[in-house]
């Protein structure tokens, strides 16, 4: 690996060997960027987020791509290598801040911006050659971000949002029973929005609650006769 990074360390010039050896160096580090970066992504975009294959998959990438040019730009005699590579923590929180947004008097993103910061760390691992801690890493993210997230809400320490949409022919009686659900389950109503379509009444609202109090409002929506039907959906917000 020292002999790699001294390789990789040497000034930067237009000789043509020295850069088919750099070049050596470079693609494997870059492809295990791109692999991680893709796994990771892979998650994200099978739960509908922004932040998907492509995105974690270019920043892991570009990561890489940087530490590994921070050590040939500066050259060996530099002792400052790191000096392009320490301004990605800088740029990745910029693109980090662009995924937060706060609405409906919550924060949502977090959780996407906190895995675009990982996934620049793990690019700059396999940038500096460090396969295995760049693995562990991208093996710990995804764990954290599927089976952690699995098991908050098996255990209730966690709440998320869903989307309820009840169904029938009087939206008044439909709007007076939602409400008396929710007082019964000690709900708060927001964000109510409801449309007709033909003779369909249809009243939609959100509501961020954990798995039990989700299935008591259900249970109490149900039993209501005015709510013909009841369907609930992921909060496109969700993080």
């Amino acid at each position: 690996m020292s002999t790699a990074l001294a390789q990789l360390a040497q000034p930067f010039n237009f000789d043509r060997l020295q850069q088919i050896g750099v070049l050596d160096g470079t693609i494997g580090r870059l492809l295990v960027a791109c692999l991680l970066g893709a796994a990771i992504g892979l998650e994200r975009e099978t739960k509908g987020k922004a932040a998907g294959v492509r995105t974690n998959l270019l920043i892991c990438m570009g990561s890489a791509f940087f530490t590994l040019l921070s050590a040939v730009l500066a050259g060996d005699a530099n002792p400052d290598k790191g000096r392009v590579a320490s301004n990605i923590v800088q740029g990745i929180g910029f693109l980090g801040a662009g995924l937060i947004l706060h609405n409906r008097s919550r924060v949502s993103g977090l959780t996407s911006a906190a895995s675009v910061f990982v996934v620049a760390s793990i690019g700059m691992a396999c940038g500096a050659g460090l396969y295995a801690a760049g693995v562990v890493a991208a093996i710990i993210v995804i764990v954290a971000l599927e089976l952690v997230g699995f098991l908050e809400r098996r255990a209730n320490l966690k709440g998320y949002p869903l989307v309820y949409e009840a169904r029938g022919h009087d939206q008044t009686l439909m709007l007076q029973s939602i409400l008396d659900a929710m007082d019964k389950t000690g709900e708060r109503l927001t964000g109510v929005e409801h449309n007709t379509i033909g003779t369909l009444q249809r009243v939609s609202f959100p509501l961020t609650a954990t798995k039990k109090q989700h299935e008591r409002l259900r249970g109490q929506l149900l039993a209501e006769p005015a709510i013909d039907a009841l369907f609930t959906f992921r909060d496109p917000e969700e993080d």
